[in-house]
């Protein structure tokens, strides 16, 4: 094995681990069982998301993806503190 090719496997077995870590979050935030662990499984899903993101930016070589990423994260983040905010007072914005 040459470098490009260890390089080009790697982040194929990664992808492919970041894309059972996905299915797995989807399990949880389908079957609950309660409210945070279904906002915790959509944080980590957002999380598994901007990682499979940047694995393909590295793979095919573009920039474009590590913009998205970063897009991905910002609205993930937001949107944990959104939900955060409703579970624990009732409402987002004061």
């Amino acid at each position: 094995m040459t470098g490009p090719d260890v390089l080009t496997w790697a982040l194929d077995a990664a992808m492919v681990a970041v894309a059972v870590a996905m299915a797995l979050c989807g399990w949880r935030l389908w079957r609950g069982p309660e409210t945070p662990d279904r906002i915790l499984a959509l944080d980590t899903l957002y999380l598994n998301v901007v990682a499979l993101v940047v694995l393909l930016g590295l793979r095919w070589n573009t920039a474009f993806l590590f913009e998205a990423a970063l897009l991905v994260a910002m609205l993930g983040f937001v949107g944990t503190v959104g939900l955060a905010r409703y579970l624990t007072r009732g409402d987002v914005v004061e």
